[in-house]
């Protein structure tokens, strides 16, 4: 069994560790960066609001695949740049998942009540204390799950940076594959995309479970 493993397993902890560093590059840029997009798209400055709409637009209305051929091309050809795969499909991830969780944010902003912005209003908060002090943290909590879907989702995109030849999980599970002349080696690494997957869930309800103590405390 251990020179079973010992054949293909490099492969695979090679793009494992290529997986999760774009993960994690993506999700640690992505989703601060979709905030101040949410809030250009509710800015009362509508040129800002028209460009921060027309960039959620244009990221979450085209594929993944065809922005990460985008970019890997664009670069070379128009500014005579060229960059290494990975961080082409890190810049691309970013700007893609960005707009997703600018989405999620607005949409977490917008379930506020009404009343609430009204109250601050009666206080005396400007528009900027009520958005930092009222609105942002209660959306926090309400878009929690969106945002574990969308990282669940983002450990399964990864295998799309294959396409552009960054050598992640599927990259080199195919390579294995075809060295080996094994389909079994597929399953391993589905289970591993389901390890992956299953820490995360795992790591949301906990958080969940933290929110919902503290929910009980102020009620209390």
């Amino acid at each position: 069994m251990a020179e079973y493993f010992s054949q293909f397993m490099p492969f695979m902890v090679t793009g494992v560790k290529t997986t999760i560093i774009l993960f994690v590059i993506t999700l640690v840029l992505s989703l601060p960066l979709g905030l101040p997009i949410a809030l250009g798209e509710r800015s009362r400055f509508k040129p800002l609001s028209w460009i921060c709409k027309f960039y959620v637009w244009v990221f979450r209305g085209t594929p993944l695949m065809l922005q990460l051929f985008f970019f890997y091309f664009f670069f070379p050809f128009t500014l005579d740049i060229t960059i290494p795969a990975l961080p082409t499909a890190c810049i691309t991830f970013v700007l893609n998942y960005a707009a997703y969780f600018a989405e999620i944010y607005r949409g977490g902003i917008n379930g506020i009540d009404r009343g609430q912005y009204e109250a601050a209003y009666v206080l005396g908060l400007s528009r900027g204390q009520t958005m930092k002090d009222i609105i942002l943290p209660q959306t926090m909590k309400t878009i929690l799950p969106p945002v574990v879907n969308e990282a669940i989702t983002l450990v399964k995109d990864t295998a799309l940076a294959s396409s552009i030849g960054v050598i992640e999980l599927m990259k080199a599970t195919q390579s294995a594959v075809n060295r080996e002349t094994d389909i079994s080696i597929f399953f391993w690494a589905a289970a591993i995309y389901l390890v992956m997957c299953s820490v995360l869930t795992l790591a949301a309800g906990r958080i969940e479970k933290y929110f919902m103590r503290y929910d009980a405390k102020e009620e209390y």
